[in-house]
């Protein structure tokens, strides 16, 4: 990396990941246990047609806690980059998509920005002050590893919830 320094590129890293994940573990937080709790998560899921919406709100809320905590912690990077990249598949299949790109008109900007965001994290690695390093296993993890274990298993976990669970009710148009 011309110009960057291992150290300094240790520090963005660890800045970075640690800000991105612990956002993103806010975020399940939230459906978990502020404004309607679970139970209004869960309203929300069924209206969209995540059903049933209980488990899928459990399942969102616990994936988006678990992967940022782990991403924060840089420890099974990829996994947890695939546990965002899945999570944003998701929402940006099922609240999103049909409203165009950019988020100012509720598209899937936000959703792909994080789940990208996810993915260079898994490519780059988590940099030295990280538990996979400290395991030995980051050298393992990532570059090429990262990204292909990121994008495969988030990418087809969100692919195959939403084959299996999503099932909107038919706009006033199809009627």
């Amino acid at each position: 990396m011309a110009g960057l320094d291992p150290n300094e590129f240790n520090v963005v890293m660890l800045i970075f990941r640690v800000l991105f994940g612990l956002t993103f573990a806010a975020h399940g937080y939230a459906k978990m246990f502020r404004g309607g709790r679970i139970e209004g998560t869960a309203g929300w899921f069924d209206s969209m047609g995540m059903k049933p919406g209980r488990v899928h709100a459990l399942l969102a809320s616990l994936t988006e806690m678990g992967s940022g905590v782990l991403l924060a912690l840089g420890f099974l990077t990829p996994l947890a980059a695939a546990g965002i990249i899945g999570v944003m598949v998701v929402a940006g299949w099922t609240v999103h998509r049909s409203s165009g790109f950019f988020i100012v008109s509720n598209g899937w900007e936000y959703t792909f920005i994080v789940g990208l965001t996810a993915f260079v994290i898994a490519g780059l690695g988590p940099g030295d002050w990280s538990i996979d390093e400290q395991l030995g296993i980051a050298a393992d993890l990532n570059g090429f590893v990262g990204m292909a274990i990121a994008a495969i298993l988030g990418i087809g976990a969100g692919i195959t919830q939403i084959a299996l669970f999503y099932r909107p009710a038919p706009s006033t148009a199809d009627v």
